[in-house]
This record gives C-alpha cells, structure tokens and sequence, in this order.
C-alpha cells in the first residue's frame, strides 16, 4: 500500500501538507529524519502514518504530559485502540500490565525522564522498535543540565535500544540547532526537511509602551477588539494573575489564568475549558500552550517579552492553526529584557556557589545524588541554591572523585550558557528595535529567503490592530458560563487519572 492510500484509509486526508510527504519518504527510505515544520502543519501525522506501513512499535518521547495526552487522545478518537503513554499516573498494576504487553502496543508514549529509568530501557529491548521519534526536538539543545537533563541523554539511549530509525521534529530551530540536535542524537547521516518558519496567516505587531498600567489598558483594549479566542503570554506569575483580575472587574468574562505554580488538576481543568470554547482567554506563563490542540485560537498577546526569537515563534504559532487571519502583538516597553535576564541569571549557580557546594561535598564524602532529602534542603539553604540549580550540580556530580577536580569545567559550562542564552536575548532586542518589516528579520534570524510578500505583514509594513480587525474571520459567539460545569468536568479528569486513562 503506497503513502497516499494510507493517508486516505486512516487519516481521511486526499493530500499531504508541506514537508510530511518528504518527510514520510525519507523515513520509509531508511534514513534518519530531523524535520522543521510549523506549529500546527500536522508533525505527528509523520510519525503515525509510518506506523502502519512499518508495522511494528513506534515510540514517542514528549516533554510534557498534556502534550502525550492530546496525541494519544487524537489517536484513540480516530480508532486506534493500541496506544500507550507510560507516565507516574499509571498504577503500579496498570504499568506491570503495560510492561508484559509492551510488543502489542502500536505507539508508546513517554518522557525522556522515563528513558532514565532500568527497567524501562530493559523492557524496551525486548521489542521491535520500527521508529524512535524526539517531538519537539528543539529541547535537546534548549535544555541542558540546568533544566531538563535527560533530553541530553537521548542519544546514549538510541544506543541502548540498538540506534533504531529515528525522527526528530521540531517547529522552530536554527541551522546551529539543528546540527546540535543530530549531533546529541548520534545520528550520523541524517535528512532534513526544512519548511518555512514564515507564518503568513499571523500578522506581527510590536506596540512601544510606557508603563504597566499603559500595557494593561491595551490588553483591555485588545481583548475588547479581537473576536475569538486567545493567549496572553506573562514571564510572572504574579502579573498573569493580576492582569486576569483586572480584565475580569472591566466586564472580561471567560478570562482565567494558567502558571506551572498551580495544582496539576486545575492546571488540567482550565486546559480543558480552553479548548472546549468555556474559557475565551488565557493568561499564562510559557508553562501553557504546548499540546494545546485549540486550531482557532485568533490572537497572541505578549505582555512581557520572550527571552529567544525560538521562544516566540513557538508562542505565536498556537494562534491561526485553522490558516484564518490570526495576529500576534508583542508589548515592550524599555528595560523590559530585565526580566528574562534576571530568569535566566537564576538558571545556572555562580562560580561562588559552584566553589562552595564542591567545598562542601569534598568535605564531606558525599555526592548530591545520595543526599537526603534533609541535606538537600540543607545544601540549598546553605548555598541559596534554587530547584534548578541543585539540579545541576545532581546532574555533574554523579561520581566519587573529588568533586573539587570538576570546579572548572562547571564555571565553563556556566560561563558559555549564560553567554549563550544572553546572544539570543539581545538578538531578539535587535529584531524588535529594527526600523525594517518584522517577517523579514524573522526569516534572516532563521537564515531563510522571503518567497512572497505578504499584504498583511506587521506594524513597519503599516498595519495596526483596527487594520487587523478589517480582515479578521467571523468568529461563532458561544454563549457558556464558563464555570457551570466545571465540578462535572473536574469530576471526569479525576476519575480518568484513578482508572489509569488519564495521561
């Protein structure tokens, strides 16, 4: 059976969207894949359809829970019954069971912290992995020691399961990147499909503002303008839920906010509201947004900046998936990059801290791994160590050897990654202090050509939020209290995390 009448059986599709033929082909050829294509351009399709023409297990690593679940969700609907997502919901008996069936399992889903563990590589060899897929790949060059380490173990354990076919997918990554990416992997010799980052449904607006209080106000005003749904980005906690309490004492319903410093099942409940249409608006941290399976969201709004032109693309990419006129407004106000600075300034220990753990732990015989979770505490306090610090140095000091030997080679690593991480910011500053279109320097940064001009563009190329309005689609008014029935929906969450369906 050729790709296409696959694609017809059991996806319902009469064509492919940019990059997944080539993609699909290059996999179906027998060759390692890294594709680059759009939020919202159908990625997963290149990993599912592979799967019936293989016909052997397809394993998935994904970096959140919420984005495992929409895939395996999406993959139930349409009727696949052999899913599965092994996560810490899982009851002990469910993942015993899981395990002695693993080989009957079409596609498995898990995290790249789940591929740490023994018994799981150990199970994993037992069957015929016919494709190892990275979603959202960009992580293994995003996030090193000081946030999620294990992406960089990904390439030892592609080794470990016998290097099986791999795909790795991303939306947004740079040439640098993706060699990173290939690199970290161990892929050798790899093809690329590569698609434009250009999305010519969104328009691009930057407003200069002066205050908080003036940001506020636009965002009032916006919300007011815009129709449909949308997101509103936040780097603080404090500021989405202030901001979502001013919207909603100016008449702003179906407006709540989402941080990771909520409780999972709230976080879950909120999501839900979101995508069914109860919730119009989200005021969120960047914890919100990736596994969001919403095609109708029509604008992004950014109160404060993004630390990376990655991250941003990433985030206005949730906006206009259904290729309906959609916009994306960035609110900057100067000394604004003060606060991804200070962020990522608390990412990595300074060379002070470094000195002192390693002091300590060569003092007392000790490495962070085998700590208590008393002398954890102890160390951080000791220290002003935050999560991800102590993380890191969990992460490099894992053997016996003085730990005093490794003090350089950590101050290196800091030194380079701050620096690294600082380059991108000050970049994305550039973009949005250039006197020249906004799609432009996006397409420069990723070091592509424009291919046409787009007449809805970005604020340098004259257009505005009324202007927006002018082209904007007609958007369904649904009329539901958004809070009606969320004990109901609450309730069914719950019960589907105790029956183990829950991912």
């Amino acid at each position: 059976m050729n790709i296409e009448a696959v694609l017809k059986e059991k996806f319902g599709f009469d064509e492919f969207r940019p990059g997944q033929k080539e993609v699909i082909e290059s996999l179906m050829s027998g060759r390692h894949t890294l594709g680059m294509l759009p939020t919202g351009s159908g990625k997963s399709l290149c990993y599912q359809l592979p799967a019936y023409l293989l016909n052997k297990t397809v394993l998935i690593v994904s970096p959140l829970l919420s984005l495992m679940q929409d895939q395996a969700d999406q993959l139930k609907m349409s009727g696949e019954k052999s899913v599965l997502t092994l996560n810490s919901f899982l009851t002990l008996n469910q993942k015993r069971s899981a395990f002695e069936r693993l080989h009957s399992y079409r596609f498995i889903f898990l995290s790249p912290e789940m591929l740490s563990l023994e018994g799981v590589i150990k199970s994993l060899k037992s069957i015929d992995i016919g494709l190892f897929v990275i979603d959202e790949a960009h992580c293994i060059s995003q996030w090193g020691y000081d946030f999620r380490p294990d992406y960089l173990n990904l390439g030892e354990v592609r080794r470990e399961l016998n290097d099986p076919l791999t795909l790795a997918l991303t939306a947004t990554a740079t040439i640098e990147v993706r060699r990173d990416i290939v690199g970290k992997l161990n892929l050798g010799q790899v093809n690329e499909t590569v698609a434009s980052v250009d999305r010519e449904n969104i328009g691009i607006l930057v407003e200069r503002m002066f205050s908080y209080d003036e940001k506020q106000s636009l965002v009032l005003e916006l919300v007011r303008k815009f129709t449909g749904s949308g997101i509103i980005y936040f780097s603080s906690k404090k500021v989405a839920e202030a901001v979502t309490r001013f919207l909603q004492e100016n008449g702003v319903d179906s407006v709540n906010y989402y941080h990771g410093g909520m409780e999972q099942e709230q976080r879950m409940l909120i999501q839900q509201q979101f995508i069914s249409g109860q919730l119009k608006i989200i005021c969120a941290t960047s914890a919100f947004g990736m596994g969001v399976n919403k095609s109708d969201v029509r604008y992004v709004i950014h109160f404060h900046m993004p630390s990376t032109m990655e991250a941003y693309l990433q985030e206005i990419g949730r906006a206009g998936r259904d290729r309906k006129q959609s916009v994306a407004v960035l609110l900057y106000s100067d000394g604004d990059e003060g606060l991804p600075m200070h962020l990522m300034e608390q990412q990595l220990p300074t060379d002070m801290q470094i000195e002192g753990v390693c002091s300590f732990l060569n003092d007392s015989q000790k490495i962070p791994a085998n700590l208590t979770p008393s002398e954890k505490e102890q160390l951080s306090l000791s220290f002003s160590l935050n999560e991800i610090q102590l993380r890191f140095f969990t992460q490099l000091i894992k053997g016996t050897d003085n730990p005093l030997h490794q003090v350089a080679e950590m101050k290196e690593y800091c030194h380079k990654r701050k620096a690294a991480n600082q380059g991108k910011l000050y970049k994305f500053l550039q973009w949005i202090d250039a006197q020249e279109c906004r799609r432009l320097g996006i397409l420069d940064y990723f070091e592509e050509k424009q291919q046409i001009v787009n007449p809805i563009c970005c604020d340098y190329c004259g257009m505005d939020a009324d202007r927006m309005v002018d082209v904007w689609p007609e958007v369904k008014v649904d009329h539901v209290n958004s809070y009606s029935t969320w004990k109901k929906e609450l309730a069914f969450i719950l019960l589907k995390k105790e029956t183990g369906n829950e991912k």
